[in-house]
């Protein structure tokens, strides 16, 4: 069964997608945020994604070029828009199909199942699975960068794994040994200040994309993840 991510803000369009298309088996999985639209599709991680250009605080166009840079699942925008002009936006801005509203279902279906077999001869997993996002704090796992607001800062292996570990638990206090097992094999061959090292080496790299206090020494006990960027 394949997920289809509908991004569509009218509400009476998205339930006659939604009811279509779960009548042929689709699991369909749609929007809460509009504020937070890449973080949804991360934890949707759909096959495909259907994409309406006039949207809550920024449009199709930019949702899609966001969607793009971490994943490469087929985007099909469905919009009222009919001029030459928003199509070849579309394309540009990373799109692979593009409807006119109203639309005939049983096109919309032959898209669908068009980009399917374009795209998932075999099932392959989406490029988001490397990807792990908390409130808009995105953590590219392959590449060691964590992302806040469109500014990226490269960590070390050892910060990076302090901060998915952190982050995984953020609001918990995750104690020095768990930080120093999950990161090196031998504690005892660990200097207990390396550790100390790497987080504040990890609170400067968060700094230089504006995100600050938001590691917190906890006396006696370990490390805790807060939220402090909004």
């Amino acid at each position: 069964m394949y997920k289809i991510f509908v991004i569509e803000d009218d509400e009476k369009i998205l339930n006659l997608i939604k009811d279509r298309l779960e009548r042929y088996n689709y699991i369909v999985t749609t929007v809460e945020d509009y504020s937070n639209i890449k973080g949804e599709f991360i934890r949707e991680n759909p096959h495909i994604v259907l994409l309406d250009i006039n949207l809550p605080n920024y449009d199709g166009f930019f949702w899609c070029r966001e969607l793009r840079s971490i994943s490469k699942v087929p985007i099909i925008f469905i919009s009222a828009r009919f001029s030459d002009m928003d199509q070849v936006m579309a394309i540009e801005n990373g799109g692979d199909d593009y409807i006119t509203k109203p639309f005939s279902f049983d096109l919309l279906l032959a898209k669908l199942k068009g980009a399917i077999r374009r795209t998932y001869g075999e099932y392959a997993e989406s490029s988001s699975k490397d990807i792990y996002e908390v409130d808009g704090v995105y953590l590219y796992k392959s590449q060691s960068i964590v992302e806040w607001e469109g500014k990226k800062v490269e960590l070390s292996k050892k910060e990076f794994g302090l901060l998915y570990i952190l982050m995984s638990n953020i609001n918990e206090i995750v104690s020095r040994e768990i930080l120093l097992e999950e990161l090196w094999d031998d504690i005892e061959f660990v200097d207990d200040n390396t550790l100390s090292v790497n987080i504040a080496r990890l609170r400067k790299r968060l700094e230089d994309i504006g995100i600050y206090d938001a590691i917190q020494t906890k006396r006696g006990q370990g490390y805790s993840m807060i939220k402090t960027w909004d």
